[in-house]
């Protein structure tokens, strides 16, 4: 963004969040109450095996011997898989709303020199657009 700025003083920089789709929202959101319900049962040392006529599997009994660490691993694993759903990696370069750069289309980011170079031709390109003489019938 500062070399940019540099080179280009009038260029305005925005940033904004990129959305997932809404399947990877509905998961992260399932996700983030489902941690809130499990580390509740695990506090409280609620079996909800039992509930449904299941015995409780060893994952669960031990977690009710170590309660701080499973809450915690819950915790850390929730937010690590929540994080992935709300992650899209996107890095979207518009300039006067023309895209010129897609890190979702193309798989990657651009090198500092690549952006430059693009945002160099593009400008260019705008001004020989804005020096070629428009008529009208």
């Amino acid at each position: 963004m500062r070399v940019i700025s540099q080179r280009y003083p009038d260029i305005r920089i925005e940033g904004e969040n990129y959305l997932p789709q809404p399947l990877y929202r509905h998961i992260a959101s399932f996700l983030s109450v489902f941690k809130l319900v499990l580390i509740g049962l695990i506090v409280v040392g609620k079996d909800p095996f039992a509930f449904f006529g299941m015995q409780a599997p060893s994952l669960w009994q031990w977690g009710q011997e170590n309660k701080v660490y499973a809450c915690m691993m819950v915790f850390f694993l929730s937010n690590m898989i929540e994080n992935q759903c709300m992650s899209t990696g996107a890095f979207e370069v518009t300039l006067n709303d023309v895209p010129v750069w897609s890190k979702l289309e193309s798989g990657h980011l651009p090198s500092m020199q690549q952006l430059v170079q693009i945002i160099d031709n593009e400008m260019k390109l705008n001004v020989h657009m804005d020096a070629i003489p428009h008529h009208r019938s």
